[in-house]
């Protein structure tokens, strides 16, 4: 087991490796934290790019740096999502993964009200946003739904992570978040999905951990 960790770290030594040569190779500089999140979701996606696509509004990896060394709740729409973050660290601060998707009260709405179980599940969820991190990476309905939420002072988190993939509703709900005044981190395009959401989650896990191994804690 020991010697399988030990694999899988040099193998993601060498791929952010390659990234940074490929980086460099395009004239792209990167730096700070921002740095972090990008190479982390080209490593998750191989796809370069992100680089451009990624849109980051002020303060908002502070600001989910902040609610994860606090403690606050990840909620995600997805159970790809929820399998692709570094649970170690979750565990270290504490913060609890939600993901309702497949809870039978959420199929039982959703089927009642004839709405997507994405939908159902953010709605359900709307309480265990507060001050913590909302990760969509699969449903644009999820994201509509949370936007909505949060316009009508709902639900209040402290970070939204808005990356869901497809060709019908994506862009647009990415759209929609941007015109939001709250912390976020999306990108322009159709693409995305559950590993790109993980992959940003996972950057704001690790930085938040450095910040404490600098604070000596």
């Amino acid at each position: 087991m020991t010697k399988m960790i030990s694999e899988g770290r040099r193998i993601e030594g060498k791929s952010f490796e390659i990234i940074g040569g490929l980086l460099k190779k395009r004239r792209i500089h990167l730096s700070g934290p921002q740095k972090a999140v990008i190479t982390r979701v080209i490593h998750a996606s191989a796809d370069l790019g992100y680089v451009r696509d990624l849109v980051f509004s002020p303060g908002a990896i502070e600001a989910g740096i902040r609610a994860i060394k606090r403690g606050k709740n990840i909620v995600v729409d997805s159970s790809m999502v929820k399998a692709g973050i570094n649970k170690n660290i979750t565990a270290r601060f504490k913060n609890k993964i939600i993901c309702r998707i497949h809870d039978k009260d959420i199929i039982k709405n959703a089927e009642e009200l004839n709405l997507t179980r994405s939908i159902v599940a953010m709605r359900k969820s709307q309480r265990e946003t507060e001050g913590g991190i909302i990760a969509i990476g699969n449903a644009p309905t999820a994201l509509f739904e949370i936007c909505d939420l949060i316009k009508g002072a709902k639900s209040k988190p402290a970070l939204v992570v808005g990356i869901p993939v497809g060709f019908v509703g994506a862009a647009e709900s990415k759209r929609m978040l941007r015109s939001l005044k709250i912390p976020y981190i999306t990108n322009k395009s159709r693409k995305g999905g559950s590993a790109v959401a993980a992959a940003i989650v996972n950057a704001l896990l690790i930085l938040a951990r450095e910040m404490l191994c600098i604070e000596g804690k």
